[in-house]
């Protein structure tokens, strides 16, 4: 009776285990590349940030208010809008003023986005230069 010593495949066996160490490798290069690169990139540009100098904006007489409601109708100082003809002849008049008075928007805290938008557009396309935001400062507490 013969014995075999060994483990009998010699160099022709094919081994099924995988090697992962360069994979590790690569990934722990990839991780040292990522982690110098990241700060640089979000820190390249300097700048000097402006300060907060929010002052309460004051009414003046000659300043035109444009209100929206919650459900998205637009005001005129006191006087509903009909719509964006309305609007638009009451912009192209306060257009042609000089110096242009001040146009304020007040949007009520749960107006849509698209109400005050349209208002915002509007005062561009007739050609307003100076357009405020009336908020309220909020409540301490």
């Amino acid at each position: 009776m013969g014995m075999s010593v060994g483990d009998g495949g010699g160099e022709d066996e094919v081994v099924s285990a995988i090697n992962t160490t360069p994979l590790v490798d690569v990934m722990l290069v990839l991780l040292i590349i990522f982690l110098i690169t990241i700060p640089v990139a979000t820190h390249t540009v300097k700048l000097n940030l402006p300060k907060d100098m929010n002052q309460p904006t004051q009414t003046k007489n000659g300043n035109v208010v444009l209100a929206v409601t919650e459900n998205g109708q637009a005001y005129w100082d006191q006087t509903l809008l009909k719509g964006r003809a309305d609007l638009m002849a009451h912009l192209d008049k306060v257009a042609r003023m000089q110096p242009q008075p001040q146009i304020q928007i007040r949007g009520d805290v749960k107006a849509r986005y698209e109400a005050v938008g349209k208002l915002v557009e509007s005062c561009q396309e007739a050609g307003i230069s100076h357009i405020d935001f009336i908020t309220e400062k909020p409540k301490d507490g």
